[in-house]
């Protein structure tokens, strides 16, 4: 008999006539292409779920055996066998209809192809075990792994904005607040606040990921109780210190796994879920600011930055012009899905009892979901970065849009000393006011005003105007930064 055939017989009804073919359940990411195609969606697809369910049972059994309740060739039968190829990943899905959860199904399969190749490890398949160890196990496995993929392509979009920071720290651009130009600033700068919030959201996966994403050991109702009577029948001088075993037993699976040691079982606590999905919402917030910023931007009536060009890549079905900025409509669509995700996540931790009934089922989807569609924004990210052509001819145009009003606030400050601040707000909103009615340059609207006479020189007029000249601390910011 085949693994294949075994995990079917073993675990799954007869599919109704009407029902579709496997392949035409498939989320190929028709409607998730943030996510499609990425490497991210491997590692939490459902094979990547039930590998890291049956690493999850073979470390246990590993675990075990090395605390002497589980016999070591039982183990190793275990570990060999527990390998995704081997089972019909299809047909464990239909069959959780029937258990709500997978790991049921998945348990038989296990034991029904151990049986059948070393009879005599067959008991000792999820040994002591409930579901939820060993589901939410494989999640924070599935977490962690997903984990290393998005913080490597943050790490790849971190650098390259590093080098558009360092490149244009000088180049000047319009500073704008509520969709109006405000003051100089420089791009440098805005590349800079880009890398920090990268740099951020990498700081709180980092913390996730070293210290959140704990083993589940917790039994029937999360007093460890079926583990420890199976040690007990092993060796019954583990009842003369039974904290001490399990205490044994938390760290050697913590240290099989790889995952963190938990303070306490966390089937109803579920804090780990609602920290990672905090961190998630955070990085995909980072990851939409730096596209809301490249679509506005690359506007048309803008066009200071934009994507690289690549042929056919944002074609418009009707409008041959067009070349849609496509990185950034796909990073944007997952940070507005994440935190309404994370949302979902994180009402899960009102969950009744030791286990909920529907709760804990609820995370399986959301958490996968928020998992690839990070993991797609983030690399996504590292094109649009490496790729983001940066425009200074338009740049300085823009600034000359207003005719130096930008530099308004400049102008009012060094009148304030001279006139008084009230009177020299007053005369800067004035003047700002005919530059803009008449078209004119600031400069020269304010060297005709009779208050300013023997004040300055038209050549001062000017120099005070230049917009190049008001950039603040924008470069001393962007050395800041970027200093290691």
């Amino acid at each position: 008999m085949t693994s294949e055939n075994v995990a079917s017989e073993s675990t799954t009804p007869e599919a109704p006539p009407s029902e579709a073919p496997a392949e035409a359940e498939a989320d190929t990411g028709l409607l998730s292409p943030v996510r499609a195609g990425t490497p991210v969606e491997a590692a939490v697809g459902d094979r990547a779920w039930l590998q890291a369910m049956l690493d999850a049972e073979a470390a246990l059994a590993r675990t075990q055996a090395g605390l002497g309740v589980v016999p070591g060739p039982a183990a190793e039968a275990i570990t060999a066998l527990a390998r995704v190829e081997n089972f019909d990943v299809r047909a464990l899905a239909l069959a959780s209809r029937e258990t709500a959860n997978p790991v049921v199904g998945l348990v038989r399969a296990l034991t029904a192809l151990v049986a059948a190749e070393h009879p005599e490890a067959a008991e000792y398949v999820h040994s002591g075990s409930t579901s939820q160890d060993i589901l939410d196990t494989g999640a924070m496995l599935v977490a962690s792994r997903a984990l290393r993929i998005i913080r490597a392509d943050l790490g790849r979009v971190a650098e390259s904005l590093a080098a558009l920071a360092a490149a244009h720290r000088s180049t000047p651009m319009a500073g704008r607040t509520l969709a109006l130009q405000a003051v100089p600033t420089t791009f440098g700068l805005k590349a800079a606040g880009w890398r920090q919030l990268v740099l951020d959201a990498d700081h709180r996966l980092a913390l996730v990921e070293r210290t959140g994403l704990p083993v589940s050991l917790g039994g029937a109702a999360g007093t460890l109780a079926g583990y420890l009577e199976n040690a007990l029948a092993a060796d019954p001088a583990t009842g003369d210190d039974p904290a001490a075993y399990l205490e044994r037993l938390v760290d050697a699976f913590a240290a099989e796994t790889g995952l963190a040691r938990p303070v306490l079982p966390w089937h109803a606590l579920r804090t780990p879920l609602a920290d990672l999905a905090a961190a998630l919402a955070f990085t995909t917030g980072a990851l939409g600011k730096i596209a809301i910023d490249v679509q506005t931007l690359t506007r048309t009536e803008i066009g200071e930055v934009g994507e690289r060009p690549v042929a056919g890549r944002g074609a418009s079905s009707a409008m041959p012009h067009k070349q849609n900025p496509v990185h950034s409509t796909l990073i944007r669509s997952a940070a507005l899905q994440v935190p309404v995700i994370a949302a979902g996540l994180t009402q899960c931790l009102v969950t009744e009892d030791e286990r909920s009934g529907g709760v804990w089922h609820a995370e399986w989807q959301l958490l996968r979901e928020a998992l690839r569609l990070t993991g797609g924004a983030a690399h996504t990210a590292v094109e649009l970065a490496a790729g983001l052509q940066v425009r200074p001819d338009r740049m300085a145009a823009n600034l000359a849009l207003t005719g130096s009003q930008i530099v308004s606030e400049r102008v009012s400050a060094v009148l304030v000393p001279l006139l008084g601040r009230a009177p020299a707000r007053a005369l800067a909103t004035r003047a700002a006011g005919t530059a803009a009615a008449t078209g004119r340059e600031l400069a020269d609207v304010l060297a005709e005003l009779p208050e300013l006479k023997g004040l300055f020189t038209p050549e001062a007029l000017a120099a005070l105007c230049r917009p190049e000249d008001y950039l603040g601390a924008a470069v001393p910011l962007v050395d800041r930064a970027l200093r290691p």
